[in-house]
């Protein structure tokens, strides 16, 4: 009798188990599969390095931003099998991240990823000075004055934004992703005027602020994902580069390019998020140039805060302004001669450099 009564309890929970599971599967049929499934909600955020200024083609969303189906967020949410939400920003500072681009986020948020800072260190515009002939600009200056703030005001500004992003999605894995260095000692564009000194100079800015940005996110608790290594010997007048030097349009100037974004930041990034690879790179930018409308429908939900966000722009050298005539009156330049404008300007370098010491 015994043993009966305990076959007999068998059957009944295995009956009762597989009423459960029809339940479940009629549930399942009659309520249909979640719009998102749980757990690939990707936010991208972050300025021109990740919204993919440089690649020359993007999604039409009634802004400045240059958001990039090229650009590394929609590679990775693609070859990952994520919905993405493209917020990242050309142009944009820590303070436009937090005032345009966390709303967002939520708990449902599971990954997202991060690049800023370079525009607060007012990058453009230091690239911009050190781009011009040394007797006209003061390239030390400039970069130190971006050092001053890198060192003192952006590590502050960064904990303040990784705690709102930490608060706003808690559930979230979040990737935070630094800078390349830009040059590799030659400048081959014949209207700028780099010296080796000052692209070292500027290198070790971009280091500096890798540096900064490698802590903050360490002490928030965030991956941080440094480009560098990936990017040497794909630097602007490298033979294979995949950062743009000066370009026309000048808006693409000294930002990763197509190949940049693909074989440099798509794949030192992908990694971070420790999921299983979906698509190998080629049909993954086949799938994210598919992506194109519905990412732009998305984005358009924002543009009008988006449009607050002020580009900032990499100026190139003009030697006809009447600032420019006037310096080169001051040292004695010919501007009708490149070799006198290059002579002058190899004088004035190694001035400031000396200074500099």
């Amino acid at each position: 009798m015994k043993r009966r009564s305990v076959m007999s309890s068998r059957r009944h929970r295995a009956l009762a188990a597989g009423l459960s599971a029809l339940v479940g599967v009629g549930a399942a049929l009659t309520l249909g599969p979640p719009a998102v499934a749980a757990g690939t909600t990707y936010v991208a955020l972050g300025d021109s390095y990740s919204s993919g200024t440089g690649t020359r083609s993007y999604i039409s969303d009634g802004t400045t931003c240059q958001r990039s189906v090229y650009a590394y967020p929609s590679l990775d949410a693609a070859a990952l099998g994520l919905t993405l939400s493209f917020r990242a920003c050309s142009g944009a500072t820590v303070a436009d991240v937090t005032n345009t681009q966390l709303s967002a986020l939520s708990s449902a948020t599971a990954y997202v990823t991060i690049s800023v800072g370079g525009n607060d260190a007012g990058f453009a515009n230091v690239l911009s000075t050190c781009a011009q002939p040394s007797w006209l600009s003061n390239c030390n200056g400039a970069v130190d004055s971006a050092q001053t703030i890198i060192n003192t005001k952006i590590p502050g500004r960064l904990a303040s934004l990784y705690s709102s992003i930490r608060a706003k999605a808690p559930n979230a894995r979040v990737i935070v992703v630094g800078y390349p260095r830009i040059f590799n000692g030659e400048d081959c564009n014949a209207l700028t005027w780099f010296s080796p000194t000052e692209e070292s100079r500027l290198n070790a800015t971009a280091d500096l602020l890798n540096s900064k940005t490698a802590t903050a996110a360490s002490n928030a608790g965030f991956t941080f994902v440094n480009p560098t290594s990936r990017f040497v010997g794909h630097a602007v007048c490298d033979d294979v580069d995949w950062l743009n030097g000066l370009s026309n349009p000048v808006t693409e100037s000294y930002h990763p390019d197509v190949a940049g974004h693909r074989d440099g930041y798509a794949v030192v990034t992908k990694p971070a998020f420790g999921l299983a690879v979906q698509l190998a790179a080629a049909p993954a930018e086949a799938k994210a140039v598919t992506s194109a409308d519905s990412l732009a429908r998305d984005a358009r939900r924002y543009a009008a805060v988006d449009r607050t966000i002020r580009p900032e722009r990499f100026v190139a050298p003009d030697l006809t302004t009447p600032a420019a005539r006037a310096a080169a009156a001051r040292v004695g330049v010919d501007l009708g001669s490149r070799a006198s404008i290059d002579a002058a300007d190899r004088v004035y370098t190694a001035r400031q450099d000396a200074a500099h010491r």
